[in-house]
């Protein structure tokens, strides 16, 4: 998700950066304070340049405070991604002449198919949105301005923070994310199967063993519970397999016998 950014700044392995990787992860914010931010001086970056170090969370976190980044080191990705944008911003404020010689995607011959999101308007956003989901979430403000505009790019970040999506660079990725939510959690259909309760039967957990002991009651009370849950899934998984059996035998197992190619003897 950062490969873009990363890109636009000359890193050195855009393609192959995993923020997961802890040492990746560090040499990346270092990098990023020595080339682009250079937000401190050089002979204060001695603690946020020690990546070995047990101690480089804290400094990490201080240098989140000092450049007001609104996120804290537990939010890893959206910290990474912020620190990518300032320096996107910082390396553009440096080469503004350079940047502005830069010609539109659009302008530059380049017949790859656009995304059609791209082109979406507020109007057919709303209506889209809608019709997917009969709550509107009361944000009809955040289709007011255009789908290219920085303010909706900002509404969808928005959008998707309400309904705890995980946010990506790219923000039509965003809102695809947001339109599967939508289709599969907040159609009419799935919020009729959610509010759809059904009768449970009550279980002894005490009549079914567990095959294992925890050493805590209380965890194999919740094991077991989770057991019978796996097992109900598998049931109802069963059932729809033998579903498509069914559907598929109907079709190819009623053979027809053209008894004119019969034959019998030599």
């Amino acid at each position: 998700m950062f490969r873009r950014k990363l890109s636009a700044l000359d890193y050195h392995n855009p393609e192959g950066f995993d923020n997961k990787d802890e040492t990746q992860f560090r040499n990346c914010v270092v990098w990023l304070e020595d080339q682009k931010i250079r937000h401190y001086k050089i002979e204060d970056r001695g603690n946020l340049r020690n990546i070995p170090s047990s101690d480089w969370p804290e400094a990490y976190q201080k240098y989140l405070q000092d450049v007001s980044c609104p996120f804290g080191v537990q939010e890893r990705q959206e910290a990474l991604d912020w620190l990518l944008g300032l320096a996107v911003r910082y390396e553009y404020g440096d080469n503004v002449e350079k940047y502005r010689k830069c010609e539109p995607l659009s302008a530059s011959g380049d017949t790859k198919a656009v995304d059609p999101l791209v082109n979406l308007d507020s109007k057919t956003i709303k209506h889209l949105l809608c019709h997917a989901c009969p709550v509107y979430l009361g944000l009809s403000t955040l289709f007011n301005v255009a789908g290219n505009s920085p303010d909706f790019k900002a509404g969808v970040t928005a959008l998707a923070n309400i309904l705890k999506i995980q946010r990506h660079d790219d923000y039509l990725v965003m809102l695809k994310a947001i339109r599967i939510l939508i289709q599969e959690r907040l159609s009419p259909e799935a919020i009729a199967k959610a509010s759809h309760s059904k009768e449970g039967v009550p279980v002894a957990l005490d009549k079914h063993t567990l095959g294992f002991d925890t050493g805590d009651a209380t965890l194999n009370e919740a094991a077991q519970i989770l057991r019978l849950l796996h097992i109900e899934e598998l049931r109802e998984l069963q059932t729809k397999i033998n579903e498509a059996i069914v559907a598929v035998q109907a079709i190819i197992a009623d053979p027809k016998t053209d008894h004119r190619l019969g034959k019998v003897g030599r």
